[in-house]
């Protein structure tokens, strides 16, 4: 049916990788527009924990929360152009993933560093964040009667990168940024401490970090800091 404004198509946008230090992605360099949404999606999300064997004593192993590490979404994007055997897009949008996985002309001579991208598929805001490609592979299942590839089927694997927090002076003494996490519905303080510090308790660390009055009034959307470990424990 055509025109149907409800069914959006998901995107995965190339950018410049920042210049110097900053974590800010650059212009957009391309964006591959899905012609099939994914059939899933595999978020990953790990943390550390410390052991510390017991020495001469009955007593179990000393364990201590170290902190999470950045998120991880692995996809697969499905390329068709059978109705076009010769058309090139299958064989570009193969061409583009996989320049993801070489230094950015913007970034040579200095940083050599490959595409940041975003993936994005409407109002999940969860899987929206700032990555780089860690992996890509291609099957190619159809081919024109030329051997042009005219379907295929891509896994790719991305790692978030952290994102620095606006207005936050890294000399100031402020607490230090972990990550950066979007809000979405049914979000809560108390859920966001126990995920990111294995400590419910510690979400007035939260709140106060994001000058938080009313910790039941969170807006989908709106991006919290949530500090490092460290600072928690301080």
């Amino acid at each position: 049916m055509a025109g149907n404004a409800s069914h959006v198509r998901a995107t995965l946008a190339l950018h410049n990788p920042p210049a110097g230090t900053g974590t800010q992605p650059g212009a957009q360099m391309k964006e591959i527009k899905f012609q099939f949404n994914p059939a899933q999606l595999e978020l990953s999300k790990s943390a550390n924990w410390k052991y510390t064997p017991a020495v001469a004593t009955r007593d179990g192993a000393k364990v201590e929360f170290l902190g999470s590490e950045q998120q991880s979404l692995d996809l697969e994007i499905f390329l068709d152009s059978s109705n076009r055997p010769d058309g090139t897009r299958v064989r570009e949008d193969v061409e583009t993933l996989f320049s993801c996985l070489r230094p950015a002309p913007s970034s040579l001579p200095d940083r050599s560093s490959p595409p940041w991208v975003i993936f994005e598929w409407g109002k999940f805001a969860t899987v929206k964040f700032v990555a780089y490609v860690r992996r890509v592979s291609a099957t190619y299942t159809l081919f024109s009667p030329t051997g042009s590839p005219v379907r295929a089927t891509c896994r790719v694997s991305l790692e978030e990168i952290p994102q620095d927090t606006p207005n936050q002076n890294p000399t100031s003494g402020a607490l230090t940024a972990r990550s950066v996490h979007r809000l979405v519905a049914g979000d809560t303080l108390q859920s966001l401490a126990w995920r990111e510090y294995g400590d419910a308790t510690a979400w007035r660390v939260i709140a106060e970090a994001n000058e938080i009055d009313d910790p039941t009034r969170l807006e989908p959307g709106r991006e919290l800091l949530l500090p490092a470990a460290e600072d928690v424990r301080a």
